[in-house]
């Protein structure tokens, strides 16, 4: 417990940086947004390309840790819809209100559980956490979008819209051409590989200050049972599920470690911008990313404790 809080204790204080540098207004809305777009097309790809181009996949559980990735997101899926209307009979969660529970469920910030990865695990956890994003982000865009065009007021986008979100996506990209790489048995130059090192020691840092610059705690308001639900699903249930599966599909050590790292940080905030543009409640998303976020230095270390 102890190491993996020391783990985090970095990671939780650049997080804290970055909501401190927002709020002193050192930089302006508008230019976080290029920060992030910063990390999103640039830095977060190139880590993401390196490390996949060079690891071997053939000495990890790749298809262990996927079947485990996916059936923990198909089973909460299926017990999120299956709680629908109980939610809906008992606490009044009407359908965009549900999406942000669904969203705030089953979405996870690859950025953290990036610099997580690699403080637990080291640079093994960078390469299984890979695996992880080649399995989970396109199930979960698919799953998310479905979602709100059934719940919300959102106008459900074209099947092609969604397969050219998927194959313009940059981490899937990113992903896509890495495995190319690491298929085709070719070694980066060393120059291109020594760019995409130092693009790789960004992106981590930048990634974490702007999921911290992007906690608004004034958007937390008395907790309902839409703000309850939404936060603490995935926090408490859904690492068991996914410790079940790697017990399951005999996934253990290290890439055990790494499935509960991906089952237990919080939502993706790009989850708010999904339910904006869709016509899901906005405002309930922010909330459960906002708070999620500031219980996972409790929520982390237990789930990593326990199944981990």
């Amino acid at each position: 417990m102890l190491m993996t809080l020391t783990a985090l204790l970095p990671i939780i204080l650049v997080i804290a940086a970055g909501y401190a540098v927002a709020r002193t207004g050192l930089i302006t809305g508008e230019q976080w947004r290029g920060v992030e777009r910063l990390a999103y097309f640039v830095l977060f790809p190139a880590v993401l390309f390196r490390t996949i181009a060079a690891v071997d996949f053939s000495k990890l559980p790749t298809f262990g840790m996927g079947a485990a990735l996916l059936a923990t997101l198909l089973t909460m899926a299926g017990l999120l819809l299956l709680a629908r209307l109980p939610m809906k009979a008992i606490w009044n969660v009407d359908g965009p209100r549900f999406t942000s529970i669904f969203q705030g469920t089953l979405r996870w910030n690859a950025m953290i559980a990036l610099a997580i990865a690699d403080n637990v695990v080291g640079e093994q956890g960078l390469g299984m956490l890979a695996i992880a994003m080649v399995f989970m982000i396109p199930l979960l865009n698919v799953m998310s979008i479905l979602a709100l065009s059934h719940f919300a007021s959102g106008t459900a986008p074209s099947a092609g819209r969604i397969l050219k979100d998927l194959f313009t996506n940059p981490l899937i990209l990113s992903i896509g051409v890495g495995i190319i790489v690491n298929l085709s048995g070719l070694t980066l130059p060393g120059a291109i590989d020594s760019t995409l090192e130092i693009f790789g020691r960004a992106s981590l840092p930048i990634g974490i200050i702007c999921v911290g610059a992007s906690l608004d705690l004034h958007s937390l308001r008395r907790p309902g049972p839409g703000l309850s639900l939404g936060t603490f699903i995935r926090p408490l249930l859904v690492p068991l599920v996914g410790y079940l599966y790697t017990l399951a599909f005999d996934v253990t050590g290290a890439a055990q470690t790494i499935v509960i790292i991906a089952c237990s940080v919080p939502a993706a905030s790009n989850s708010y911008i999904l339910a904006r543009q869709m016509g899901g409640d906005a405002k309930l998303m922010a909330e459960i990313i906002t708070l999620q976020t500031l219980i996972a230095s409790a929520t982390i270390p237990a789930a990593l404790l326990i199944f981990g």
